[in-house]
């Protein structure tokens, strides 16, 4: 046998060191979280949260092992199965999941549970690896998008209806990958158009104009639509004339506005909708007859927003859940919960800071160890690290992380087959979306909708899915010396 042939001499090394890295300092951090004052025994007792999750460490080693030694083709051929089982799973777990702190998405089989959405996000990443790596696919239209929509939405609303709003909202994270692929960078614009505009809305949306004459929250989100409106299309030469004109007529509406509310009470809502609709009308019919489909997709932006911005208040106050609410009202300094929805992200911040540049030490901590920060050693991980390392603890984490992602796009760019770098991408999407929310809403800077940190966090569920997600890419890479042979 050849060292081509040899897993040993094909494995990606390197990515196998930042992973056992973050594992081992995942389960110290572990042990640290959960230390008891006068416990005596050792981080391998099963009667601490270490010991059981360093069980969880070795089967995570023999799942990825067994991974490796699987014929790399056998993850493009049954792709679509493991997609369906993880479908199968979700709808199984609606249904005889127990309910455990609001959710139901585990499975619990005597003294173990497993929770299928972790499987779901490695499944749909191949599913997507699969469909994308199809004879001439490209993502050229809206058109093309469509049935990757659907192979995300499926889990997506599966995964909501356990009410677990975190990992459903990992999805979103395949959006990042599609624009490696070739999706528009306009779609991550209005991404971040649709977030501007729901904090926006529902920041100011209790901030009354006069005697309640229209609503600060909506007639500011609405001025960012015209802002567009205007901005846009006065990029493009024809059209610089047409948008000062427009300019000046909405300063003048404004104007005229607040002269007639002195006499008749005038509601500042219907006013900035009115104006914003007749300049996206015009803009449309202005697009068809000059054929510039700039102008119309400015049009169909601001229609969609000012629908959106209404459908914000649906979203916030009919499909969120009254926790999740509380917590953006939090984040959003709407209100102030010291001892209720802020409490976990007040305790973790002073977690943090206490630790200073140098941390307090291994097993020093005392936010920690006197269990002020609920959840510790799961969502809350990351505060451990601050509160015994400190900053350079921090730091170092990061920089690990950062170095992973790094490799794994590097291993993305070196494949020859599109389904091998098409998933390379969704692992570094998802991880990448992971580290993100969880070490922010850690900070709070970032909403707590609790999703665990790749590798650290407790729990076997999240370590097998991780180490299936990324051991899988390391065998399809290992793949790509043994076919040059």
């Amino acid at each position: 046998m050849s060292k081509r042939d040899n897993i040993q001499y094909t494995l990606d090394w390197t990515t196998v060191v930042y992973y056992l890295l973050l594992v081992v300092m995942g389960w110290i951090s572990i042990y640290g979280a959960s230390y008891e004052l006068d416990y005596e025994g050792s981080m391998l007792s099963f009667d601490q949260r270490a010991g059981k999750q360093f069980v969880w460490i070795i089967t995570a080693l023999a799942l990825g092992g067994v991974v490796l030694l699987l014929d790399h083709r056998i993850f493009n051929y049954f792709a679509y199965v493991f997609y369906g089982v993880a479908i199968v799973l979700l709808i199984v777990t609606i249904f005889v999941a127990p309910d455990i702190k609001g959710s139901r998405s585990w499975i619990v089989i005597g003294p173990v549970s497993f929770q299928p959405a972790e499987l779901a996000k490695m499944a749909t990443a191949l599913a997507l690896a699969k469909f994308m790596s199809q004879y001439n696919y490209r993502i050229k239209a809206w058109k093309d998008m469509l049935p990757l929509a659907i192979i995300i939405f499926i889990p997506f609303v599966l995964i909501l209806l356990q009410k677990e709003t975190g990992s459903a909202l990992v999805f979103m994270a395949f959006l990042l990958m599609f624009y490696r692929e070739g999706m528009k960078g306009i779609v991550l614009l209005l991404g971040a158009l649709a977030i501007v505009l729901f904090i926006v809305v529902i920041r100011f949306s209790i901030e009354t104009i006069g005697n309640e004459q229209g609503s600060w929250g909506v007639v500011g989100a609405i001025a960012i639509i015209q802002l567009i409106q205007i901005i846009v299309p006065f990029s493009s030469h024809p059209h610089k004339k047409e948008s000062l004109i427009f300019l000046g007529l909405s300063v003048l509406v404004i104007v005229a506005s607040v002269i007639i509310n002195k006499w008749y009470p005038v509601d500042y809502n219907y006013v900035a909708i009115g104006t914003s609709l007749v300049t996206a009308i015009y803009w449309a019919f202005t697009g068809i007859l000059r054929r510039y489909p700039k102008l119309i997709a400015v049009a169909f932006i601001s229609i969609g927003s000012l629908v959106f911005i209404y459908a914000s208040d649906m979203i916030f106050n009919h499909v969120l859940e009254p926790h999740h609410q509380i917590r953006i009202k939090v984040l959003l300094n709407m209100e102030d919960d010291p001892t209720g929805a802020g409490y976990n992200v007040n305790q973790s911040k002073i977690a943090i800071g206490s630790g200073g540049l140098w941390g307090k030490g291994f097993l020093n901590g005392t936010q920690t160890k006197l269990k002020y920060v609920p959840e510790q050693d799961t969502d809350f991980i990351f505060c451990t690290v601050g509160e015994e390392h400190g900053f350079w603890g921090s730091a170092l984490v990061l920089i690990i992380y950062w170095l992973l992602l790094m490799r794994i796009m590097k291993i993305g760019e070196r494949q020859k087959e599109s389904f091998h770098r098409v998933y390379a991408y969704s692992v570094a999407s998802i991880l990448f979306f992971h580290l993100m929310i969880n070490v922010g809403m850690v900070l709070g800077i970032m909403p707590v909708i609790g999703i665990p940190l790749p590798f650290f966090s407790y729990g076997g569920s999240s370590l097998w899915g991780f180490t299936l997600l990324l051991f899988i890419l390391l065998r399809l890479d290992a793949s790509r010396l043994e076919r040059s042979r």
